[in-house]
């Protein structure tokens, strides 16, 4: 992929600069509700991200000002019975979980509503920014459902049982200022400058060495669950294979000699 350039689909869009991935949820007439299509989309766009270098970290948006993503599409939900409705969520949660795992930071730059799915996708990134007018939920109740793209296993696992139980049992939309409070959302800026920030942040990251980033994200990711020896064993033995790389030995030379490092990714 060229330093600079933008992938075509029909229900996101995606721009590549500067080593950052931005996609962008385009259905804007629907508050950017998440369809089977756009799920196709993202999941092949995930793919193309993990597979190009030059991509180091990546930023998920919405389009317009209004919406993050207003949650699933209601019309592809009322038709869906329930086998279908088990088959939706494991490919739902299939994608998201690959967002999660990407090797590569994520973050959700979260510009209005994030609501049902909005919100579930929110939680498999990386870190979440949200702009001040920003509201999250999961309304699933509401509709007689419950979530289905995770949002009952990561909510409570980023903000504990009862505040994720209050927002899972009320169905109730919550403010950026209180999703910073629980730990839902990591900052919380003016709209004006949602984008700015993300972009800074992703740099920042996208800056870093490539493998050292792949290992912390999936040392955090397959130790969290596990008992702490276990968990320690893990960090040991991805911290002994980062100090068999290139990198490593770039950027410790880099430091003594106080100077930039220059990544090779290897």
């Amino acid at each position: 992929m060229l330093h600079s350039s933008v992938m075509a689909y029909e229900n996101i869009l995606v721009e590549v600069a500067d080593g950052v991935a931005v996609v962008t949820l385009n259905r804007l007439k629907v508050l950017n509700a998440l369809n089977a299509a756009l799920l196709r989309e993202l999941d092949g766009a995930l793919d193309a991200l993990v597979a190009d270098d030059a991509v180091r970290a990546v930023i998920v948006t919405g389009a317009g000002e209004k919406a993050f993503a207003a949650g699933a599409d209601i019309q592809e939900l009322a038709a869906v019975n329930g086998l279908e409705g088990q088959a939706l969520a494991a490919r739902g949660q299939r994608v998201f979980g690959k967002m999660e795992t990407l090797g590569k930071p994520v973050i959700a730059a979260i510009n209005g509503f994030a609501l049902g799915g909005g919100c579930e996708l929110a939680l498999a990134a990386t870190i979440r920014i949200a702009s001040e007018g920003a509201k999250l939920g999961q309304p699933e109740v509401k509709l007689g459902l419950i979530p289905g793209y995770g949002g009952s296993q990561r909510l409570p696992r980023l903000v504990g049982k009862g505040a994720a139980m209050k927002m899972l049992l009320t169905g109730e939309m919550i403010s950026a200022a209180e999703a910073l409070h629980i730990g839902l959302v990591d900052e919380v800026v003016p709209a004006g400058e949602l984008m700015t920030r993300a972009r800074t942040l992703a740099g920042t990251m996208a800056g870093m060495a490539p493998i050292a980033v792949r290992q912390c994200i999936a040392a955090v990711h397959e130790g969290y669950d596990l008992p702490l020896d276990e968990a320690l064993a893990h960090e040991a033995a991805l911290f002994g294979l980062c100090c068999g790389t290139t990198d490593k030995a770039e950027g410790t030379r880099a430091f003594l000699e106080k100077r930039a490092a220059k990544w090779s990714g290897r």
